[in-house]
């Protein structure tokens, strides 16, 4: 069995591709803050409420701030990686 030689990514791509996943944890918290202010974050009694449900409410609300914001959210990421690669390049 042949191993494919991948060419390495080069240091450009390296630098987009972190700065894109910055850009989408930053809407993603963003998001969360949006949904924390609409009253999402409190607990629903779903699974007999308590104390664990209050304390990992907030962490459910944070993975469906990154899923909102991975799956294209606002549009808000886009534009925090357009304003941080037009700074990257300014350097």
């Amino acid at each position: 069995m042949e191993i494919p030689n991948f060419a390495p990514v080069p240091r450009s791509n390296m630098t987009e591709q972190r700065l894109k996943a910055a850009a989408v944890e930053l809407e993603a918290t963003f998001l969360a803050e949006m949904l924390k202010a609409a009253g999402l974050d409190k607990a629903r009694q779903a699974f007999g409420g308590g104390a664990g449900e209050d304390q990992f409410t907030s962490f459910l609300l944070q993975e469906q701030a990154r899923q909102l914001a991975r799956s294209g959210g606002i549009g808000l990421s886009e534009t925090l990686f357009n304003a941080m690669m037009e700074k990257t390049h300014a350097d």
